[in-house]
C-alpha cells in the first residue's frame, strides 16, 4: 500500500504560479511511477503529468506542456508539480497518484485525497 498526501493548493490569480507537493510513504513506494491527475467541477478526472523516481522520462497533458513541470526528490520521497501561467481552466482538485509501470499512460492505482486549486480571472 502506498500513502500519498498532497499540499500546496490555494487561490491564485490568472497568470500566477503555484507549487504542489506530494509526500509518498509505504512499502516499496519508490517502485511506482508517480503523477498528478485533476478533476474540475462537473468533469471527469484527467491526467496532468507523470514521472519516474529517477526524474525521467516525464509526460504531460498537452494543455499544460510548457507551463507545468513535474519533478521528484527521491531522498525525501516527494513529488512536486510547479504550475506557472495558470488560467481559470486549470481550476480543479489536484490528486497525487502512484501506479505500477508503465509511467504512461497514467491514471493511478493509488491516490491522495487531493488539494484544491482555484484560479481567478
Amino acid at each position: 500500500q502506498v500513502q500519498l498526501v498532497e499540499s500546496g493548493g490555494g487561490l491564485v490569480q490568472a497568470g500566477g504560479s503555484l507549487r504542489l507537493s506530494c509526500a509518498a510513504s509505504g512499502r516499496t513506494a519508490s517502485s511506482y511511477a508517480m503523477g498528478w491527475l485533476r478533476q474540475a467541477p462537473g468533469k471527469e478526472r484527467e491526467f496532468v503529468a507523470s514521472i519516474t523516481w529517477s526524474g525521467h522520462p516525464t509526460y504531460y497533458k498537452d494543455s499544460v506542456t510548457g507551463r507545468f513541470t513535474i519533478s521528484t526528490d527521491s531522498a525525501k520521497n516527494t513529488v512536486s508539480l510547479q504550475m506557472n501561467r495558470l488560467t481559470p481552466e486549470d481550476t480543479a482538485v489536484y490528486f497525487c497518484a502512484a501506479q505500477e509501470w508503465p509511467v504512461y499512460p497514467f491514471s493511478g492505482d493509488y491516490w491522495g485525497k487531493g488539494t484544491l486549486v482555484i484560479v481567478s480571472s
